[in-house]
């Protein structure tokens, strides 16, 4: 198993259960979650002792090259979610249903987050949306599938929004979420995932239910935070969204290391013979 050092001993990192998620709440445990899409991302994660890995159906924006999640399926979730297992030997593994796997009814949805547990290894699933979900979020609770919310700002509800626009500004709507989260709450939700809402709303959220909140431009007094991998390390271009802190540059070094491979390819200084068989 992973471990970590404290004061220069190694100490072994806990496997996350979904048990022990819920009580980091109740521990004031901040929880470290982050999304990744493949084995070594996820390799590279859970060594590094976060508590739960997300296989969004971001894979569609960062990964696969769609302009919003909506066109990610249920079999490219399974896909990503195949390969971030074998690279998890301790995190809670969480996986998105994707847009229309879910959303017909209950029964859809169950048999979508079945498949993502037994041919996939998820130990939980993630849907999107509020009161409206609640039959479905029950179903599946009580057909024993661990299941998170997400409220706020939706991806999957971009072309209702008009965009990745912030929600939960005005009174009405902060209202509408408070309900919403505290009925996903009694549905049997083991977390909640508060996307692009102000701060005080989501520390209003937070402190309102008994269930750990997740936020990702949501402020510090959730529960927890999730970054997108490719947000965290720069890998793609272009301005970071507010919410995502650039921890480095990858996507620049990354494209220096390629242009001195090509160069030293075309210029004959690679292979050496160091690098050559004799």
């Amino acid at each position: 198993m992973s471990s970590k050092t404290t004061e220069g001993i190694a100490t072994p990192l806990r496997i996350v259960t979904v048990p022990e998620f819920v009580k980091y709440k109740s521990k004031a445990r901040p929880i470290v979650m982050v999304t990744a899409y493949d084995y070594p991302s996820a390799l590279i994660a859970d060594s590094a002792g976060v508590d739960a890995i997300l296989v969004g159906d971001s894979v569609g924006t960062t990964t696969l090259g769609y302009e919003t999640t909506i066109p990610v399926t249920l079999d490219e979730i399974i896909h990503h979610v195949r390969a971030v297992r074998r690279g998890v030997s301790r995190a809670l593994l969480i996986a998105d249903l994707s847009f229309g796997s879910y959303q017909a009814d209950p029964a859809d949805a169950l048999r979508s987050a079945v498949r993502i547990l037994k041919e996939a290894g998820a130990q939980a699933v993630k849907v999107e949306g509020g009161s409206n979900m609640l039959n479905t979020v029950k179903h599946m609770v009580d057909a024993g599938i661990p299941t998170m919310g997400h409220i706020g700002l939706t991806p999957q509800s971009v072309h209702i929004f008009g965009g990745h626009k912030a929600q939960g500004k005005d009174k009405e709507s902060a209202r509408h979420m408070l309900e919403d989260a505290a009925a996903l709450e009694n549905a049997g939700a083991f977390g909640i995932v508060l996307e692009g809402i102000p701060a005080a709303l989501a520390g209003e959220i937070t402190a309102a239910i008994r269930i750990p909140t997740i936020g990702i431009g949501a402020g510090l007094q959730c529960d927890g935070q999730v970054q997108v991998w490719h947000d965290l390390l720069g890998l793609l271009p272009g301005k970071p969204f507010r919410h995502a802190k650039r921890y480095v540059n990858l996507a620049e070094q990354i494209k220096s290391v390629m242009e001195t491979y090509a160069l030293e390819v075309r210029d004959r200084s690679f292979p050496t013979e160091e690098h050559s068989i004799n």
